[in-house]
């Protein structure tokens, strides 16, 4: 069964100051090493400049903006594009974990975001990403 996702109130507190915050997107600029994209994030807003607060997923925008570039500046594999590599090899994320010999839901984790794949496993991935005959060797 699918979660719905709540309605957000369309203005809240600031928790600092007391004054009334509307929902609205903004751009926000992401920098990881001199490297920088703009994105478009949710959030609760003053009018002007100012404090803005983010609740559930608003900050799903950005994260998704850090993961790309990690994946430009440091060669990070994003989640999509890890699971881009393993569907294109065919194996399920246990199989992936068990070839890459790195645990059953290591590939869970990597495509979820909640852990990065070593240098090894990423060196590992972007050779089959361009030798994927190269599966049946390892």
């Amino acid at each position: 069964m699918a979660t719905k996702i709540p309605d957000l109130p369309p203005t809240m507190p600031c928790p600092e100051t007391g004054q009334t915050l509307a929902r609205d997107t903004r751009p926000f600029t992401v920098r990881y090493k001199g490297a920088e994209m703009v994105v478009d994030l949710p959030g609760y807003y003053p009018e002007g400049e100012g404090e803005s607060v983010h609740v559930g997923a608003d900050m799903a925008a950005a994260d998704a903006a850090l993961r790309a570039l990690k994946e430009q500046v440091d060669g990070v594999p994003s989640p999509a594009t890890i699971r881009r590599i393993r569907t294109k090899l065919r194996l399920s994320q246990r199989a992936a974990g068990a070839l890459f010999k790195v645990g059953p839901s290591a590939f869970d984790k990597y495509e979820r975001s909640i852990v990065e794949p070593s240098g090894p496993t990423i060196q590992l991935l972007k050779l089959l990403d361009q030798h994927p005959e190269l599966v049946g060797e390892l």
